[in-house]
């Protein structure tokens, strides 16, 4: 491993990843740049849990979709294990997929048939939040070494960080348009049925409530239709 070259290419990719203008691409670059960047990697992912639901974000190939939906269904795996930070691990490697293995070999088995060979994972964190896992697969075994498992471990320290900015910008502008959605939406049930802002505001809570539909998707069929028909 060339550290001196590893290290400009880190800091090339950290200043990209600042620079990138969404949530989505701001992902998909980390995966791209796992592939690029780690020797040995063929493809990537984010692996993100809600509940025990499995959640495959900006993967570079399909083998990585089928690969975290497999640990769904498992309930076991290096990136399952490192996205729910079990026993306070941060970082998993598997050497080679085509031995037997002690520790998730149902997964194992089963994984081959994918055409894995090797695969490391590493959770993304800040010191406020866990966000999921990044996920690097090789074809070939035993693809990964030690100075792999490192280079993946600074990125995904680089990408956790990048991970928590964007998704903090991107849940803003989410608020922000939301905010600017139900205004406009009071706006028309105040013009059509002479309401002060307050009696709109309270409407739309109402229908939300009883239709058990967000407020936010009240307000944009109201902006869309022009009222609460239907």
């Amino acid at each position: 491993m060339d550290w001196e070259a590893f290290a400009e290419r880190m800091a090339t990719m950290a200043r990209d990843l600042l620079a990138q203008e969404s949530l989505d691409a701001t992902l998909e670059r980390i995966s791209a740049c796992a592939v690029e960047i780690v020797e040995g990697c063929d493809a990537a992912g984010i692996l993100v849990l809600h509940g025990e639901r499995v959640e495959t974000l900006a993967p570079t190939e399909s083998m990585v979709v089928r690969s975290d939906r497999l640990q769904q269904r498992l309930g076991e795996g290096p990136c399952f294990d490192a996205a729910v930070r079990l026993s306070g691990e941060r970082a998993f490697r598997i050497q080679d997929f085509t031995r037997p293995q002690e520790r998730w070999a149902t997964y194992v088995g089963r994984a081959r048939e994918l055409g894995i060979g090797s695969m490391m994972g590493f959770l993304l964190y800040t010191w406020q939040e866990n966000l999921g896992a990044l996920n690097l697969y090789s074809r070939r075994p035993a693809a990964f070494t030690k100075a792999s498992e490192t280079a993946g471990w600074l990125l995904a320290s680089h990408a956790a960080v990048a991970f928590s900015s964007a998704r903090t910008a991107d849940q803003l502008q989410q608020a922000l348009e939301t905010r600017h959605t139900i205004g406009e939406a009071m706006g028309i049930l105040m013009e059509r049925l002479k309401i002060t802002e307050d009696d709109a505001f309270a409407l739309m809570r109402r229908v939300s409530q009883e239709r058990n539909v967000k407020l936010r998707d009240i307000a944009r069929q109201i902006c869309v239709s022009g009222g609460l028909d239907g």
